[in-house]
């Protein structure tokens, strides 16, 4: 009897386990964060979550946190800050899209604690990319630490095509993990 018990139990063991497979490497992605460019929201060896099919069902917004293939060997994580027919300015740092001031919350405890001085450096979308606005497929991106960041400031808009997915979780250290890193 405990054979037949047996029989019937181990493909659905098998089952579950090719399907935990397939939902971990087609739906999510695991990612290290490696570098200091987006604390003070990640910090080096961070393990990220990352959603890899959000973006085929709804748009990227503005403050997403989301990883992208900078180049054939590494992927970055930044924050997206402008989408498509945004126009962008900072200034006495302040964000400013399409004349309005937007508020970046996960960053005012950082912008205070500069003693004055400009947390992000001053500079309009034209300045930096020739472009007075997000064209369309691409994003702006920077990293949360504005001094110490390779960004879209750099090496200008990212495409859409690029994008691996959103960081919906940072699950390491266990004493830092949060499933949310937007706004």
């Amino acid at each position: 009897m405990k054979k037949i018990k047996y029989r019937k139990v181990i493909p659905l063991v098998l089952l579950g386990i090719i399907v935990a497979m397939v939902f971990r490497s087609v739906i999510f992605a695991s990612y290290v964060v490696d570098g200091e460019s987006m604390q003070p929201t990640l910090n080096d060896g961070n393990l990220l979550m990352v959603n890899k099919v959000v973006y085929d069902l709804t748009d990227v917004d503005r403050f997403d946190v989301i990883v992208f293939h900078a180049n054939k060997q590494e992927d970055y994580v930044k924050r997206v800050i402008g989408v498509p027919g945004d126009e962008i300015k900072y200034k006495d740092d302040n964000l400013y899209i399409n004349g309005k001031y937007v508020e970046e919350r996960f960053l005012s405890e950082f912008v205070q604690a500069s003693n004055g001085k400009p947390y992000t450096e001053n500079f309009t979308l034209e300045e930096i990319t020739g472009k007075t606005e997000v064209p369309e497929g691409k994003l702006f991106v920077m990293g949360d630490n504005r001094d110490n960041s390779l960004d879209s400031r750099s090496f200008g808009f990212i495409s859409q095509t690029q994008l691996v997915g959103k960081v919906d979780v940072k699950y390491w250290p266990l004493s830092q993990a949060s499933l949310s890193l937007g706004k």
